[in-house]
């Protein structure tokens, strides 16, 4: 249920950007699915188990209907999905999926008893991958390098809650909240008040997203 919820929040990053982009329906259902299921893809290969979506085709079925409904939306009311109101929503609803899969993909390397540190780096690689191919098919920056924002230490983060909460014993849905409050808490904290780590002195060029 939890995974479901993080590909449609992803997939609806995705949907955002081909509206920006004016793309075609197709353009809309590839970018919401690459985005939707990109992460888990990875994740899955490197554990050498069956691809979530492959094994539970509902996801792509789910990423297809969100692109679809965007495209809808954007065809019948235009500048409805590449306004500043959707930019921010792009922005939020990137967080809420980065929270999201940052959970599951740490609980899905726990269950395959990879060792904590690699559990936390399934986790911030699940909730990170699917955006960074959402932006580079789009030809934009990915978000992760926009500036030096908590991005994939916000994943870290909610992975790393994530499993220390399970180690400590505590249940399933505190695991969950705890583990998606640090991961959505740290980059809405970055988002409004400019949370990051200290800028390298020398350069006034931007860096990189911690």
């Amino acid at each position: 249920m939890l995974e479901a919820a993080g590909v449609v929040v992803f997939a609806l990053t995705g949907a955002l950007v081909a509206a920006r982009k004016r793309m075609d329906p197709f353009g809309f259902i590839l970018l919401a699915i690459v985005t939707g299921v990109g992460g888990g893809t990875l994740r899955d290969l490197l554990l050498d188990r069956r691809v979530f979506w492959i094994e539970a085709p509902s996801d792509v079925m789910l990423c297809t209907a969100v692109a679809l409904g965007a495209w809808v939306i954007a065809y019948f009311k235009p500048g409805t999905l590449d306004g500043w109101g959707a930019k921010r929503l792009l922005i939020w609803a990137d967080a809420a999926g980065l929270a999201l899969f940052a959970v599951v993909g740490a609980q899905k390397g726990l269950a395959a008893g990879v060792p904590i540190p690699s559990a936390i780096a399934f986790g911030a690689m699940t909730a990170t991958f699917g955006g960074i191919i959402r932006d580079l098919l789009a030809g934009d920056r990915p978000m992760v390098l926009w500036s030096r924002d908590f991005y994939v230490t916000a994943a870290a983060a909610g992975a790393g809650a994530t499993v220390g909460l399970a180690q400590m014993g505590f249940s399933p849905i505190l695991v969950m909240l705890g583990g998606v409050a640090a991961g959505f808490g740290l980059r809405a904290g970055s988002i409004l008040f400019g949370w990051s780590f200290p800028k390298l002195p020398g350069d006034d060029a931007p860096t990189p997203s911690a």
